[in-house]
């Protein structure tokens, strides 16, 4: 699958990457301010979630539906985020 190719060479650039400086810098290039808002707030829904905060006010106190952070705690349930 070609998405899994640029995957990969995604992941490995991170790999190459120095500094916390370096990574937002080049995060800053590749993705839109929209997406620059929206991933790290799933990185904190995870993050709450793994807290034991409940879906419902994890999506009320971050102002997102309540289907971002089911899949959110979905993709926990499968083992990612460990």
């Amino acid at each position: 699958m070609m998405t899994n190719k640029y995957l990969n060479q995604l992941a490995d650039t991170f790999l190459t990457f120095e500094s916390r400086k370096e990574i937002i810098d080049f995060l800053k290039g590749i993705l839109t301010p929209q997406e620059l808002d929206e991933i790290p707030l799933r990185l904190e829904i995870v993050r709450l979630l793994k807290e034991g905060v409940t879906q419902r006010k994890i999506a009320d106190d971050l102002g997102v539906g309540i289907a971002t952070v089911t899949r959110g705690s979905r993709e926990l349930r499968k083992g990612r985020f460990k």
